[in-house]
């Protein structure tokens, strides 16, 4: 089989165009760079040079065989460096999970200030929904979440910062028959209404809504820009984060109600897996930040 060291002979005659000036390169004698090039010919059954009085020139299947053996030298080399690297620490992909209930600019600015730091290492980000955030770090599919609420609903040993608290939102359309009463609202009076409800993402562990009440429909949506749509349209009721919801409620678009039995806050949360640390993960924990910077850039 052909050896690294018998590619790198054939890319280093054609890059000098002779014999002679691949030997010098080499700390070899000409004759010995010819003998070796010859053997490589003759095991592939193709002349890749035509051999000229001082020089030699690649034939069109030498041509053919640098161009790729050129190809065939840089992932051997990449090989051999990402697995040192991984060897001490580093790792070639960092996936972060990310709750919906985050900013959505702050995802862009993430991103770009994590591919200044690193042009080596892919950033794959995961939108989740509840206990899929959990999830996605349960099973491996991310090392890190972000925005992950309530308690840990998995076994395993992470660790965490508090991103502090998100704080909720009774929403219904300006023209919904409930905007006008000025008291809290009971469960009877909400009931008949359908609860606009995110779908929870996870497949493995239980899935949790936002609020649901019993014998209430639900209306499903994937993400909060279609719930927005579902309460402008009047086609339900339900929480929103206040951070999110905050811009339809001052537009007049969206009217907040107080309820009987109003939806605590939900504690918020950053975790990770300590087991997978790298450069790249202790990199975003540093970029992140303490709990107050969290809230206020993520939550706020």
């Amino acid at each position: 089989m052909l050896s690294e060291q018998a590619l790198e002979l054939i890319d280093i005659v054609a890059r000098d165009g002779s014999f002679t000036a691949a030997a010098h390169r080499l700390h070899k004698v000409p004759s010995a760079v010819s003998y070796a090039v010859k053997q490589i010919e003759e095991e592939l059954g193709v002349a890749l040079f035509l051999r000229h009085h001082r020089s030699v020139s690649l034939t069109p299947a030498g041509e053919h065989f640098v161009r790729h053996a050129r190809s065939i030298l840089g992932h051997m080399d990449g090989l051999k460096r990402d697995t040192q690297r991984i060897a001490n620490g580093w790792q070639p992909t960092l996936s972060i999970a990310l709750d919906n209930i985050v900013r959505a600019d702050r995802i862009s600015v993430l991103i770009a200030d994590f591919y200044r730091q690193f042009q080596d290492v892919e950033l794959i980000v995961r939108i989740e929904v509840f206990n899929g955030v959990w999830e996605a770090l349960a099973t491996g599919r991310s090392d890190i979440a972000v925005g992950a609420t309530t308690a840990v609903p998995v076994g395993g040993f992470y660790q965490y910062k508090e991103m502090g608290e998100i704080e909720w939102s009774f929403l219904v359309s300006k023209n919904h028959p409930l905007a006008d009463i000025d008291r809290p609202l009971t469960d009877d009076e909400l009931r008949p209404f359908p609860s606009i409800c995110l779908e929870d993402t996870s497949r493995e562990i239980p899935k949790r809504m936002t609020w649901l009440l019993d014998n209430q429909r639900r209306l499903v949506v994937p993400d909060w820009i279609r719930a927005i749509n579902c309460f402008r349209e009047g086609l339900g009721i339900g929480y929103m984060p206040r951070h999110l919801a905050a811009p339809f409620i001052q537009t007049g678009m969206l009217k907040e109600k107080q309820l009987e039995n109003s939806l605590r806050p939900s504690s918020c949360c950053l975790a990770w897996n300590p087991a997978k640390m790298s450069p790249a993960l202790t990199w975003v924990l540093d970029y992140l930040g303490d709990s107050d910077k969290l809230h206020k850039e993520w939550l706020a």
